[in-house]
C-alpha cells in the first residue's frame, strides 16, 4: 500500500474511533420512528414510505441475477463475492425497509439496517481492492462484512438491554463517506469508473438530506415526504452502483459482461 494512502487511512480511522469514543454510547432516538407521512393507502400503513422501496427490488434483483449469471467470468475469490453480496444487499433491502416502514420500531429497524451493511461494506471493499491492491481488498472484505453485520446486532442487543449504542453502526455508515473522497484525491484517474463513484456519493448525500428534512419536504410537496424522496433518490444512487459493477475491472482487465446499461 502506498505510504500516503496508509497514513491517510490510519489517520481517518484513528480520528473516527477517537471521536466516537468521546461521544459515548448513542441510543436510538424514539422520535426517529415518527415519520412525517403516516398515511394509510390500500390498507398499507405508511404507504409511500413502504412503496417507495419498490425500485430496490428490481435493481437488486437485476444485480443479483447478473452476478450469478456471470459468476464464472470473474476470478475466484472476493471478486466474485463482492458483486453477489451487493446484489443480496440491495435486493434484501427492499424487504427489510418495507417491513420496517410498515411497522416502525426498534425491532423492525434491525431488518432495515442489516441489508444496508451489505451494500456499504462490499462497495468499500471493492474500492479498496482497486485503489490499494488486491491483498488489501481481500483483507478489507473479510473484516468489513462481519463488522457491518456485527454493528447492527450490537446496537440491537444494547438497545434491548436498555443502553443502546449506535456508534459501531454510525462508523459503518459514515466512515466510507470519509475514506472514499480521500482515495479519489490521492489517486486521481486510478480507475475508469470514477464518475460513478462521484454520482453514487452525490445521490446518496442528496438522499440523506431528504431524510433529514422529512417533514419540511412533506409540507412543501404535499404528496411525498422527505423519507419517501430519500428512498427514490437513493435508488438513483443504486443505479450507478449497478453501472459500476457491470463494467468493473478485475485482475487488470475488464470482465466481458455483455449486459450493460447505457447512458
Amino acid at each position: 500500500m502506498p505510504r500516503p494512502a496508509l497514513y491517510t487511512l490510519s489517520a481517518l480511522l484513528l480520528l473516527t474511533v477517537i471521536g466516537l469514543s468521546l461521544a459515548g454510547p448513542i441510543p436510538q432516538d424514539p422520535a426517529y420512528h415518527g415519520f412525517a407521512d403516516q398515511r394509510t393507502l390500500l390498507g398499507i400503513p405508511n404507504f409511500w414510505n413502504v412503496a417507495s422501496n419498490l425500485p430496490m427490488l428490481f435493481i437488486g434483483g437485476y444485480l443479483l441475477w447478473h452476478s450469478l449469471a456471470h459468476w464464472h467470468l470473474r476470478p475466484a475469490g472476493v471478486r466474485r463475492w463482492i458483486p453477489l453480496l451487493l446484489g443480496v444487499g440491495v435486493f434484501s433491502a427492499f424487504f427489510g425497509s418495507a417491513y420496517y416502514h410498515w411497522a416502525p420500531d426498534n425491532y423492525t429497524l434491525v431488518w432495515d439496517r442489516l441489508p444496508m451493511t451489505l451494500m456499504f461494506m462490499p462497495l468499500l471493499s471493492l474500492i479498496i481492492f482497486d485503489y490499494l491492491g488486491a491483498q488489501q481488498g481481500r483483507v478489507a472484505f473479510f473484516i468489513l462484512i462481519p463488522l457491518g453485520v456485527f454493528s447492527v446486532f450490537y446496537w440491537h442487543f444494547t438497545e434491548a438491554a436498555g443502553h443502546g449504542d449506535l456508534r459501531p453502526y454510525a462508523f459503518v455508515q459514515f466512515f466510507p463517506m470519509a475514506v472514499v473522497p480521500f482515495l479519489l484525491l490521492l489517486f486521481p484517474g486510478k480507475v475508469d469508473y470514477v464518475k460513478y463513484i462521484y454520482l453514487i456519493l452525490g445521490w446518496y448525500i442528496a438522499a440523506k438530506l431528504a431524510e433529514h428534512f422529512d417533514a419540511a419536504v412533506f409540507h412543501t410537496l404535499g404528496f411525498w415526504s422527505g423519507h419517501t424522496v430519500k428512498h427514490l433518490v437513493g435508488s438513483v444512487s443504486l443505479i450507478y452502483v449497478v453501472k459500476l459493477m457491470l463494467g468493473w475491472r478485475v485482475g487488470g482487465r475488464k470482465v466481458a459482461l455483455p449486459l450493460r446499461i447505457e447512458g
